[in-house]
């Protein structure tokens, strides 16, 4: 029988994916740039998400001195919708760091990579096989649920001693030339054939020394998270208007939505009218509640109350750090996904 490896890559030839965007032109086939973005981009987020994201996102920024030059605002706006907005402005700061300090050319040493803002030990190895020739391993949610069968690995993946365990399999079974085309097979095949749910094993290349497979376990492994219930928040929207003008609060670096403009919230026991005229220096003559819209975030549900205020054109002094927008710029802002919903279904 042939090497893992081998039947992977053969594989991989005739069923991979190989017309993604970022592999279309052979000149961006190993440019760090392109490799490095859609690594990010793709973490956590399928790729059919990704693919609209990251065309804009190179016509704008074709290289990585336009996105170093790039303010943060212009990144996020570009970035709004596709969510972990940390991975937008640690991309942004890692390119900056990139300029200043390398010359505006990444490192070639998988270790180096790795310490730029942003990348984690799996992206700096992609990075580093696929456009420098690196023979090193990775490690993303694919190839754990690849490995993890093939070799009837128990335990939650993201445990240290499985993960550590992950890690050797899958640098043991690097084969020594192809390096970059095995790696691709490799999450090719998790992400079109041995998928979470409902895996194709007739499809599958390496289906006849899946321990998995022969022990009918494939429903079992990766061994799952365990189940916690989610908590749930709630906020009060506020959607200040002004004739076609709405106004915004930047979010705090840290937190949801990182570093996006966001609708300010009402604090919980305050009335809207009274806290937009002492907090906000706006004199409101009308206030009505919108539906509420509940937004799924990683660790609670958010239920998000939006109430739409309508502005006295002769209000006092606003707030400074409020930043008001047009109507019109809205399809430009860096806005999460849920307010921009809400104020789409706004008339």
């Amino acid at each position: 029988m042939q090497s893992f490896a081998q039947r992977l890559i053969a594989w991989q030839r005739r069923h991979g994916r190989n017309d993604l965007p970022w592999q279309r032109d052979w000149r961006t086939l190993r440019d760090p740039y392109r490799v490095w973005l859609a690594e990010i981009m793709l973490q956590q987020t399928q790729v059919t998400t990704v693919i609209p994201f990251y065309v804009r996102f190179v016509a704008r920024f074709p290289d990585l001195a336009a996105l170093a030059a790039a303010s943060v605002d212009e990144v996020m706006a570009l970035w709004s919708g596709l969510g972990y907005y940390a991975r937008a402005r640690n991309l942004h700061r890692c390119a900056r760091l990139i300029v200043e300090h390398h010359g505006g050319h990444f490192p070639r040493d998988p270790a180096a990579i790795a310490g730029l803002p942003g990348i984690g030990r799996s992206t700096a190895n992609a990075i580093a096989a696929v456009c420098f020739g690196a023979r090193v391993a990775i490690l993303d949610g694919n190839v754990k649920r690849v490995l993890c069968r093939h070799l009837g690995i128990e335990g939650h993946p993201g445990l240290p001693a499985i993960e550590a365990r992950l890690w050797h399999e899958a640098a043991e079974k690097l084969p020594d030339r192809q390096v970059p085309a095995y790696l691709q097979a490799l999450m090719d095949l998790g992400a079109l054939v041995c998928t979470r749910s409902r895996p194709r094993c007739s499809a599958c290349p390496v289906s006849g020394d899946c321990s998995a497979w022969h022990s009918g376990r494939t429903d079992e492994l990766p061994t799952p998270r365990p189940r916690r219930n989610l908590p749930e928040r709630e906020i009060t929207a506020l959607v200040l208007k002004q004739a076609k003008r709405i106004a915004f609060e930047r979010r705090p670096p840290a937190g949801i939505w990182g570093g996006l403009w966001s609708l300010p919230e009402l604090p919980e026991g305050l009335e809207p009218i009274g806290y937009a005229r002492d907090a906000l220096g706006l004199r409101l003559t009308a206030v009505s509640p919108a539906p509420i819209l509940t937004h799924g975030l990683t660790h609670f549900r958010l239920r998000i109350r939006p109430l739409i205020c309508t502005v006295d054109e002769m209000s006092g002094m606003a707030e400074p750090n409020l930043h008001w927008l047009d109507q019109a710029e809205l399809d430009r802002a860096a806005l999460p996904a849920p307010i921009r919903k809400i104020l789409n279904a706004i008339p």
